[in-house]
């Protein structure tokens, strides 16, 4: 019997999730400013209230599938505490969000029933 296995192919780019809190926002500004400095990658706007499947106040961070091993590890290393959540892009935006995903530090309960999933092939 043969599995199906996801194709890493269908990944398109990353997003990377920045979670902060109100008293903690200029630190996550100071990180958010780093990284467009020292990685090829799309900042997207602090957002300071919930948006999307986001429980909280969290800015997003867009690259390509080959900064993810430079991005990655220096965030591992330099994320001051910050939980953050990593995640392909494919067509499939729930499953990206929750079986796709990885955290570094605590997981945020998200609101997956806001996404958008793929049509069952």
């Amino acid at each position: 019997m043969s599995e199906a296995f996801a194709d890493p192919a269908a990944i398109t780019g990353y997003h990377a999730h920045i979670y902060y809190d109100p008293g903690t926002r200029d630190a996550a500004e100071r990180l958010r400013t780093a990284i467009g400095k020292l990685f090829a990658v799309q900042l997207g706007r602090m957002h300071d209230r919930p948006v999307g499947p986001h429980p909280g106040a969290m800015y997003q961070i867009a690259f390509a599938v080959e900064e993810l091993p430079r991005l990655l590890p220096w965030l591992m290393l330099n994320r001051n505490g910050f939980d953050v959540l990593v995640h392909p892009n494919t067509d499939d935006a729930y499953t990206d969000h929750s079986a796709f995903a990885m955290w570094l530090g605590k997981p945020q309960p998200l609101r997956l029933e806001v996404l958008r999933r793929s049509a069952p092939g």
